[in-house]
């Protein structure tokens, strides 16, 4: 079926004006900027998220090295660690030997000590036991001072409070030795002996000979053989007879033979003049040697030097004090022996 407008006529044909075109919305463009910085944000969005994961990846790389760094620090840090224990270890055992060693020096030092201070105990007992010695039997007072000197000095080496009383006594007993008169006995014993040992060469009084002067020596003169040899046998004729002429009428004649045993008599006097000194007999020491000096001056040559010398010397003897009252050391040797059972407990 045909419409209705097909059939008519040009002439009765209506136009219509043509539609016009229509204008671009701007919401187009609004949705294509936004599009478009959509696609802009999610691009730079990506950019960012690539760059965020390459930073995280370098990161966790970096965290991984660290790690493993890390870890192997904390191996050699263990190790050294376990290294240091394993030092520590053998320091403990040092110190333990040390200490042990330490333990034992010290034991050993204590009686070192010990032994020190009774070998310095012994050493003063026996200057004490010398010095009562050499006042009772040699009557010797240096010596005996000198003794409690020294062992005296024994004592402040070891600087002891427990040695002050044995000090005390020992300074007591050097007081009283030093207050004593000294008495020379060695000197005096000297020289007596001195006398002893001179008088086989002093001359007797009895056994006198003319001195040769050249008066009457005569002048060698030329002899024949014949009278020399008469010469000499009437020297030896003259000498079998002797006519001595003495000053005094006292004098002792004496034979030869008892020359001898006068002066063994006499060095007996001066032996006993010399036992006696030692055993501070005042009265026996006095009495034999007034005896040997009447016995030199009546038998001996009083012109002689040695007989002068000896005479000399038995008067000045005569004239000395030897009793002296010496002390004992008794004081000493208690604080010795009190000191003793202290040392022998500890």
């Amino acid at each position: 079926m045909m419409p209705e407008n097909e059939n008519s006529s040009p002439s009765t044909m209506t136009y219509l004006p043509a539609p016009r075109a229509k204008r671009a919305s701007p919401w187009l463009f609004v949705a294509i900027a936004a599009l478009a910085l959509a696609g802009w944000q999610w691009f730079e969005t990506r950019q960012k998220l690539v760059d965020v994961q390459q930073q995280v990846s370098q990161k966790l790389a970096e965290f991984d090295t660290g790690n493993k760094e890390d870890r192997g620090a904390q191996k050699q840090s263990r190790e050294q660690v376990e290294a240091l224990q394993a030092r520590l270890g053998a320091v403990d055992g040092k110190i333990a030997e040390f200490q042990a060693q330490s333990a034992t020096l010290q034991a050993l030092y204590q009686d070192i000590a010990r032994s020190r201070e009774e070998l310095a105990l012994i050493e003063v007992e026996q200057a004490i036991v010398l010095a009562g010695q050499q006042l009772q039997l040699a009557g010797n007072l240096p010596v005996a001072a000198l003794a409690l000197q020294t062992a005296d000095a024994q004592l402040a080496r070891l600087d002891r409070p427990a040695h002050m009383s044995l000090r005390k006594a020992l300074a007591k007993d050097l007081a009283r030795l030093n207050a004593l008169p000294f008495v020379d006995t060695p000197g005096i014993s000297l020289r007596l002996e001195q006398v002893l040992l001179g008088v086989d060469k002093m001359p007797l009084l009895s056994h006198g000979r003319p001195e040769k002067t050249p008066e009457n020596e005569k002048a060698p003169v030329s002899q024949s053989w014949w009278q020399r040899t008469g010469g000499a046998v009437w020297q030896e004729m003259k000498g079998l007879i002797r006519i001595q002429r003495f000053d005094r009428e006292d004098v002792a004649l004496l034979a030869p033979g008892q020359g001898y045993l006068l002066r063994e008599n006499l060095k007996l006097r001066v032996l006993n003049a010399r036992l006696a000194l030692f055993a501070h007999d005042q009265w026996t020491f006095r009495n034999e040697l007034k005896v040997a000096h009447d016995m030199l001056t009546r038998h001996f040559e009083a012109g002689d030097k040695s007989v002068q010398t000896a005479l000399a010397t038995l008067a000045q003897m005569t004239t000395t004090e030897i009793n002296v009252e010496l002390p004992n050391l008794n004081d000493s040797l208690t604080a010795l022996r009190n000191l003793r059972p202290a040392k022998e407990k500890r």
